[in-house]
């Protein structure tokens, strides 16, 4: 994985009381959120196109 980049999110409190309850479970919550991502990326129903800021479900 080269060219990493970071990012900022907001997070309601009890989402991130679940993320760090994944530290228990030998997680990082880097790890756990790019692992959802890829997986949820990947789907065939999700089509990206490169700087969309289109919202999924809503027409242009």
């Amino acid at each position: 994985m080269a060219n990493l980049v970071r990012i900022v999110i907001q997070l309601p409190l009890e989402l991130k009381e679940q993320l760090d309850a994944l530290k228990s479970q030998g997680y990082t919550t880097s790890g756990f959120i790019r692992a959802m991502l890829e997986r949820e990326l990947k789907k065939p129903e999700l089509k990206l196109v490169a700087n969309s800021r289109r919202t999924p479900g809503k027409s242009s």
